[in-house]
């Protein structure tokens, strides 16, 4: 008999091959794991609600990195139509130069399971909507979740930010380092919100500036966790654009806590990080962000950690 595939449409284009991972793995209802990789730029997706099909996902371009689909031969130029039973993100949907929310809004509507969630990922590219839970939790936890104060303006107009300085303006869904900047006081501030009239479609956050002894990051893949402390040491006040040194330290049970906390977010995340920041002198740690389905991995523990967002794939497949 001829095999038979579930097809996992995975979106990363910046590195590994996913169809070497899956290579081997059947499911319990005997069916092989076609593993189709690919970046955002190289999908177009179609879906309707009169017709078998649902969705009809277009691959332009397998990833640099990928191996050929099993069964579905991909030749250079070529492309092929995909309906996908599972799709794992693990690359952004918007940077600071593409936004793919087009794409995931089709799958979405196409009712595709996903990992994480397409339901989370949508919203974790809402800045606004992510902090909001993070403070929400933190009025409940109290100094057990620690997140940085913040001040929201929707644009220019009602940026009144009334804090401490120097303090830090990030536009918009800030990714990577972008779109930040360091305040030194209101006049600075003034100027930055007339730079902000020329966005205005974009809002803003403006936070107290916290003096770093070092960055913590709380990963939680399934039911593994790692921690991470970082310590900057180009003289960078972003140090996540310097140079830096990274290490893995033991999960302590507090920042458990924070990752479990943030598991549960718009209807939980399967794979998640939890950044945070150790104010020097204090020892206090503030909580900066929640990154959701496509976090980065620490290259000394990435195939550790693709196992394990394998296992939950593969989890998912036979659940379905």
């Amino acid at each position: 008999a001829a095999p038979r595939y579930a097809t996992v449409l995975v979106i990363q284009a910046d590195d590994f091959d996913w169809q070497a991972m899956f290579q081997g793995v059947v499911l319990g209802d005997g069916r092989l794991v076609r593993v189709v990789q690919t970046g955002w730029e190289s999908l177009h997706v179609h879906a309707d609600t009169y017709t078998r099909t649902g969705v009809c996902v277009e691959v332009r371009a397998l990833a640099p990195s990928a191996s050929q689909p099993l069964g579905l031969p991909m030749p250079s130029g070529r492309c092929v139509t995909i309906h996908p039973d599972l799709v794992l993100v693990r690359n952004e949907v918007v940077t600071p130069t593409q936004n793919h929310k087009g794409c995931l809004n089709g799958l979405m509507f196409a009712g595709v399971p996903g990992v994480n969630s397409l339901e989370s990922i949508v919203m974790g590219n809402e800045r606004p909507a992510v902090m909001g839970v993070l403070h929400r939790i933190a009025r409940r936890l109290g100094e057990d979740f620690r997140v940085v104060p913040q001040h929201f303006a929707s644009s220019y107009r009602s940026l009144m930010y009334g804090f401490t300085f120097p303090a830090v303006v990030k536009i918009g869904s800030a990714h990577a380092g972008c779109g930040k900047m360091k305040i030194s006081d209101h006049h600075q501030m003034s100027d930055f919100r007339s730079v902000l009239h020329m966005t205005p479609t974009e809002h803003c956050f403006v936070e107290p500036f916290i003096q770093g002894e070092e960055d913590l990051r709380i990963q939680k893949i399934g039911s593994h966790y790692r921690a991470f402390r970082r310590r900057d040491v180009s003289g960078e006040w972003k140090t996540n654009t310097g140079t830096a040194i990274m290490e893995e330290v033991p999960v302590e049970g507090r920042w458990k806590v924070w990752a479990d906390e943030a598991a549960q977010m718009f209807g939980g995340m399967d794979i998640l990080s939890v950044d945070a920041i150790v104010e020097a002198g204090t020892g206090k740690e503030y909580i900066l962000e929640v990154n959701g389905t496509s976090t980065g991995l620490h290259p000394d523990y990435a195939e550790e950690d693709n196992g394990y967002i394998k296992e939950l794939v593969v989890e998912k497949l036979n659940a379905l």
